[in-house]
């Protein structure tokens, strides 16, 4: 049974999740069950991608099996059935994040393309030559390259925001870089390799000073807090829906009305056109001139579903489990000789990054992976925060609320073993 289930009820007050309620909330996702090289699986690697529970399992399998049909403008009833059920997961995901409108959610495949339209579209639009784009030194390659695009093209400059060795973002560094010439800021709200949460409320308003838009790269920030666009006043948001839960494959660009209209489409096909003639093509309105082509109908609604799972158990709890995790792991991890950790900063979600003297992060994850606990090494598509810390890769644990103390407690042994192993 799943927490859409009503297996915890109504929601609980913050930070009243239990042992209990997580007992009972592992039953929902079916992978928890499983046995890696014949030990309990640990899945410690949420940060990469989430689990999935029954519930966004059962709504993909029952689109597939009683609604599957192509969305819009179809009039028989099984089309109706699959844009009922489209549209309503994209009012269900405005609400998630407080959006003004349901027009300002355009369905993606996940932030890397989400990010990619707004350099295409916006991008091109509003960037000339000699003009700046503001990005931060801890940005996911996803937030970097997009815009390197950009500038090459248009003869624009990238400037950084650098971060000090807590990872944490300098802002009166980043107030000097912003200047008549940005044209806009583009930063990442939760840092997928050091778990920083940036100051993004600050690091807005501060642009919107200049006069800057702000995209903000949610990837890891939508699945551990509350989010609300509007009280953020963020012009764009970033979300991969695979990492909340959800499907792969699918995602959210949220824009703010304004902008999206303002900007030319990002691709050309079925669905984002009004009409059509070889003089002339009337594009579709909002959200549908970003839309071009059969979407991922049933990452939509697997979204959906996993939107409302969150809910059910409440943003709060979940941050308020996901804490505790953190903090229990960070100080059992210290008891472990040659142990450094990467990314202290003050104000942190559930990631832990760590090296190991003299042990490569590859190691460390192979000799873990052989007791069933799984972690990500490497440089995390975050090449320039791996050069801040003058190291290759990195062990990452990421934490979601499912996670035990015991899970953790397999983690520490598992790294012990790792030192016996190099001894």
């Amino acid at each position: 049974m799943g927490a859409d289930q009503s297996v915890l009820g109504p929601p609980a007050p913050p930070g009243s999740l239990s042992d209990l309620d997580v007992q009972r909330l592992r039953q929902d996702f079916p992978i928890l069950k499983e046995k890696i090289h014949g030990k309990p699986l640990v899945y410690l690697d949420n940060a990469a991608t989430s689990q999935k529970p029954r519930a966004v399992i059962d709504a993909i399998s029952r689109f597939y099996s009683s609604e599957n049909s192509n969305v819009h403008r179809g009039v028989h009833l099984l089309s109706q059935r699959a844009t009922e059920e489209y549209e309503n997961a994209r009012i269900k995901i405005q609400r998630y994040i407080n959006a003004a409108d349901s027009k300002e959610i355009i369905f993606v495949r996940g932030a890397t393309e989400a990010i990619n339209l707004v350099s295409n579209s916006y991008g091109r639009k509003h960037v000339q030559e000699g003009d700046e784009i503001v990005v931060s030194a801890m940005e996911h390659h996803s937030n970097i390259v997009p815009w390197q695009i950009l500038c090459q093209e248009k003869g624009a400059r990238l400037r950084v925001i650098p971060m000090n060795d807590r990872g944490e973002l300098l802002l009166e560094e980043y107030e000097k870089l912003l200047n008549p010439k940005t044209r806009l800021v583009a930063v990442v709200h939760v840092s997928n390799a050091l778990g920083t949460i940036n100051p993004v409320r600050k690091i807005i308003e501060m642009a919107h000073q200049n006069n800057v838009p702000v995209l903000l790269d949610g990837a890891q920030a939508a699945a551990h807090l509350r989010l609300d666009v509007q009280e953020l006043d963020c012009d764009f948001y970033a979300i991969s829906g695979h990492k909340v839960y959800g499907p792969t494959g699918i995602g959210i660009l949220y824009g703010k009305a304004d902008l999206l209209e303002s900007m030319p489409p990002y691709q050309g096909g079925g669905d984002m056109i009004r009409s059509v003639t070889f003089e002339k093509t009337l594009y579709n309105v909002l959200p549908y001139k970003f839309e071009a082509g059969t979407p991922n109908i049933a990452g939509g609604v697997g979204l959906g579903a996993a939107v409302g799972y969150i809910e059910q158990i409440g943003m709060e709890n979940i941050s308020v489990r996901e804490q505790e995790l953190l903090s229990y792991a960070t100080e059992q991890v210290s008891t472990i000789p040659g142990l450094r950790p990467i990314g202290t900063a003050r104000e942190k979600a559930g990631v832990l990054a760590f090296v190991l003297d003299g042990i490569h992060a590859h190691d460390i994850g192979t000799i873990l992976d052989q007791d069933g606990i799984a972690i990500r090494t490497g440089h995390h598509c975050t090449q320039p925060v791996m050069d801040h810390f003058g190291v290759p890769a990195t062990a990452r644990a990421s934490f979601s609320f499912y996670n035990t103390r015991e899970e953790v407690d397999a983690l520490v042994q598992g790294l012990r073993k790792v030192r016996e192993v190099f001894s």
